[in-house]
């Protein structure tokens, strides 16, 4: 909404040559002695709306506030997606194909100057418009902490050829009736840490204005993206042989040390019975979490216990993951944290102390592999206090908060 403030005046009468009073500026505040200032009203809380509405007002906006030069000969801007993402942990999910399709049927029918293409690296190389967005639960509040009562939208056009964003919209939607299932190859990742690639998508979305540049971690591995998103496409398809050869290739390029890529590597071999393959890839998965500091693993425990479950079709592999993880871990100097966590479900403390309990059962795991590390981990229950998803459904759509992660620490 555009507001704007007019100041009018009134002039004497004709032929008064009187010199106007002055009235003179106010004077300062002056602080009174004992006394408190007041604190500025909060900001009015964004009121959430239904989730296609929420879609509809932030892909109207995107595409209709945006300042571009003249279109090339065909009169049209081509247009790529880049699938959009959970703005914490960079996950797709069920609610964020759907959006992206309503986009897709949206711009086909209200904005025909534009056209959307696939998200290939051809596609990219082209230098189009490129269109990225997230898709975050929030608290009333719109903070990522807290009970989670909506999901805050959010949607940037950049251009690949300036490399600036050239129109942002955002919005609120409701939770009610939206399917955060995350797709496939997210639900079956066994793995999550802050991966620099999806960080530099989600700051091109969410931390930045129109006319910003786009994030140099986005923009410097959009063509590597371009291949996930494909060898991705392919996992989910049960195209796993195809998927394989994509995330091979995607490793191979300047971006390709990234999360996804080793993540992908890991399920296609396994989904092929490439055992000795799978267990590599996954050692590789372990050395990008030491070397980045962090990794969270999604081991699953039976409700308030610190067994695993028995009757996953994962955690047959969960030996395997100690396993590398003790072996990948024994060879670095540095000490280790092993963090739990879990839903924000049930009271705090119990929460707190089923945590710690979990992260000192997996310890020990990893000090019966390597007893080297015995005296160089240390566990630590988080409780809720640290959810990434914080919506407290307790099934696959929130799985990452009850991980349990591990830290390089220093000190050893």
């Amino acid at each position: 909404m555009l507001s704007a403030l007019v100041l009018s005046g009134c002039a004497g009468p004709q032929g008064n040559t009187q010199a106007p009073a002055v009235t003179p500026p106010p004077a300062a505040a002056v602080a009174i002695p004992g006394t408190t200032a007041v604190p500025p009203a909060p900001a009015p809380l964004v009121e959430p709306v239904p989730f296609d509405e929420a879609v509809a007002k932030a892909t109207a906006t995107v595409f209709t506030s945006q300042t571009l030069p003249p279109p090339g000969p065909s009169g049209r801007y081509p247009v790529v997606i880049d699938p959009l993402v959970d703005g914490m942990t960079g996950s797709q999910s069920a609610a964020t194909r759907a959006i992206q399709k309503r986009i897709t049927e949206l711009v086909g029918q209200q904005y025909p100057q534009f056209e959307i293409k696939p998200f290939t690296s051809e596609n990219v190389a082209a230098a189009p418009l490129v269109l990225v967005g997230t898709f975050t639960p929030v608290s009333k509040e719109g903070k990522t902490a807290g009970m989670r009562e909506a999901y805050r939208f959010c949607l940037v056009l950049a251009d690949l050829k300036s490399g600036r964003t050239v129109s942002k919209g955002v919005a609120r939607a409701r939770m009610e009736g939206v399917d955060t299932t995350p797709t496939p190859f997210f639900q079956d990742s066994p793995t999550w840490t802050n991966d620099k690639a999806t960080e530099g998508y989600i700051t091109t979305c969410q931390g930045t204005k129109v006319g910003d540049p786009i994030a140099a971690g986005y923009l410097d591995g959009i063509l590597t993206a371009a291949l996930v998103s494909d060898a991705i496409e392919a996992y989910d398809a049960g195209r796993y042989e195809e998927a394989l050869d994509l995330y091979r290739a995607a490793v191979q390029t300047r971006a390709g040390d990234q999360l996804r890529a080793y993540n992908g590597l890991y399920l296609a071999n396994l989904k092929l019975g490439l055992r000795d393959d799978a267990a590599q890839a996954f050692g590789d998965i372990v050395d990008y979490g030491l070397r980045n500091n962090r990794l969270a693993v999604k081991f699953l425990f039976r409700p308030g216990s610190t067994a695993f479950v028995s009757d996953s079709p994962v955690s047959g592999d969960y030996d395997r993951w100690l396993d590398e993880i003790a072996e990948r871990a024994v060879r670095s100097p540095s000490c280790l944290e092993v963090a739990g966590h879990t839903s924000p479900t049930g009271p705090a403390p119990l929460n707190d102390r089923l945590s710690l309990l979990r992260a000192e059962y997996v310890k020990t795991r990893l000090g019966q592999e390597e007893p080297a590390l015995t005296a160089r981990t240390i566990a630590n229950g988080m409780g809720s206090r640290d959810n990434l998803i914080g919506t407290g459904r307790d099934d696959a759509t929130d799985a990452l908060d009850r991980r349990v992660e591990f830290k390089v620490i220093g000190g050893c």
